[in-house]
């Protein structure tokens, strides 16, 4: 069977032979990955698998799931790590997109769907209403389903976040994504206290079963600082915490500067759940909504 190399986009990286075997997989078959994408565009939608090279997209899509981006696909941030498109005027919200995401969330048979969204910093709360309207008709129209919802900070604004959290979605995910040294460097206008501070208010609030956050690895941070962040993480509220290793989406963004082995990763995640992480998922190919209704069903 062939294997899929998911490489960064550095020249270099490749020259040297540097790119380590675990990074190294099979391409997975089945006519389910064109069932998932016939679907998606049939309902005009946007999936973060797509719009930030998701290396677990094929998988994923035979699987027949997919992860939902919501508002559009341009973001009014530039983050170093996101290869989604950036803009300072966005088009509009569509109106129908909640319509459009929960029928599509019912032709694909989903038990849980993964709702995440741009950044809108142009709109007045920044889009939580909006995301507030998808899971009320996601719900509506698959009364059975659970909800995880990936959000932007809404620059800390707490009527904005209650506009998510009255919905009561099973899961309130928002990524810290580095560590507090990195942070100014790879995510332009977020903060890292002001994520450990949304999460926390989303714990406090107890509108959702699960609060939920993840980083990725190899930027350049040291061991002492991702244990340091998963602590945080634990002490803002944090049941769930992802762990996946950085890759380059394009030469325009930051360069990996290291490959973590999946024993590093194993490490970590034993660390997480010492320190009262309910769950920790970690590994090289994990990305926030990588498998994520698993939890769920356990």
């Amino acid at each position: 069977m062939a294997k899929l190399n998911i490489l960064p986009e550095n020249p270099e990286e490749t020259k040297k032979g540097r790119f380590p075997s675990w990074l190294h997989r099979k391409l997975p078959v089945g006519g389910e990955i064109f069932q998932t994408n016939d679907i998606v565009q049939k309902y005009r939608l946007n999936t973060v698998c797509e719009e930030a090279k998701c290396p677990n997209r094929l998988e994923c899509y035979t699987k027949k799931t997919a992860t939902f981006l919501a508002l559009g696909k341009e973001c009014t941030r530039n983050c170093g790590f996101c290869d989604i498109d950036f803009s300072k005027t966005p088009k509009a919200p569509e109106v129908d997109e909640p319509e459009r995401i929960a029928l599509s969330a019912k032709e694909l048979g989903l038990r849980h769907v993964v709702i995440t969204m741009v950044a809108r910093d142009d709109l007045p709360d920044e889009g939580a209403a909006h995301i507030g309207a998808i899971i009320r008709k996601v719900r509506e129209i698959n009364p059975s389903i659970t909800i995880e919802v990936l959000t932007s900070d809404f620059s800390g604004k707490t009527t904005s976040l209650d506009l998510v959290l009255q919905e009561k979605p099973e899961v309130f995910n928002h990524n810290i994504e580095t560590v507090r040294s990195l942070s100014p460097r790879v995510r332009h206008k977020a903060e890292y206290d002001r994520t450990l501070s949304v999460l926390r208010y989303a714990k406090e609030s107890k509108k959702s079963l699960y609060i939920k956050s993840g980083m990725m690895l190899g930027l350049g941070e040291t061991e002492d600082e991702i244990k340091d962040t998963i602590r945080d993480l634990v002490i803002a509220g944090c049941d769930i915490i992802t762990l996946g290793q950085y890759l380059q989406p394009s030469r325009l963004k930051l360069r990996v500067k290291e490959f973590i082995n999946p024993e590093q990763f194993r490490e970590y995640e034993t660390f997480g759940l010492s320190i009262g992480a309910k769950h920790v998922y970690a590994g090289p190919f994990v990305r926030s909504s990588y498998n994520a209704g698993l939890f769920l069903e356990k």
